[in-house]
Formats: structure tokens, sequence, C-alpha cells
């Protein structure tokens, strides 16, 4: 059983940076794309960020492109969102999700998600 587990979010200022945490239980992802999605209340879930596990080609919406860094580290099987200048619009709860699909499919193709983690940014 796969098994996505978030942590990392919290409560940061406007300009202020966070790094989220998903750690990858159940199974290898070797051959699967990872990323994260965000999602606020009233709105679809949106795609932020994803990672091929081999090789580490990464793509980005044009909203977290130049202040998110995704990331991954193999050997812990720990996928990592490091967010920088944060504004307030970033206010969101952030999910993890894998996919068998390639990277460019994960945004419509998710076979996992994680729990979520809430990322509340102040003005």
């Amino acid at each position: 059983q796969v098994q996505l587990v978030e942590s990392g979010g919290g409560l940061v200022q406007n300009g202020g940076s966070l790094r989220l945490s998903c750690a990858a239980h159940g199974r290898s992802f070797s051959r699967y794309a990872m990323g994260w999605f965000r999602q606020t209340p009233g709105k679809e879930r949106e795609f932020v960020a994803a990672i091929t596990w081999i090789g580490g080609s990464t793509t980005y919406a044009n909203s977290a492109k130049g202040r998110f860094t995704i990331s991954r580290d193999n050997a812990k099987n720990t996928l990592y969102l490091q967010l920088n200048s944060l504004k307030p619009e970033d206010t969101a709860v952030y999910y993890c999700a894998s996919s068998a699909a390639p990277l460019n499919g994960l945004r419509n193709n998710v076979d996992y998600w994680g729990q979520g983690t809430q990322v509340t940014v102040s003005s």
C-alpha cells in the first residue's frame, strides 16, 4: 500500500520561506513522477510542480516558477518543495502526489495523494 506523508507546513509572513517534505512509503517510485498540488476552499486543486524520480527532470506552474523549487532524495524516498518569497495568495493546503504517467502527464493522472499540509502566509 502506498502512503505519502507531507510535513513542513505552517504560518509564515509575507516574503518568508518554508520547505515542505513528502515521505513516500510502500513501493519503489523509480518509475514514477512525483509532484505537488495546492487547494484553497471553493477552488479546484491546482498543479504546482513535478519531478521525475530518476533523472530529476522538473516542470512548474507559472505561479511557481522562480520562487518554488521541487527536489527529491532518492535514498530517503522523500520529495521536497522549497517555497521562497511567499505571498498571501500562496495560502493553501499543499498535497503531495505520485503518478505512473510521464512528467507532464502527472497534472491529470495522479495515482496517489497525501493527506495535505496547510501553508498560511500572513500579509
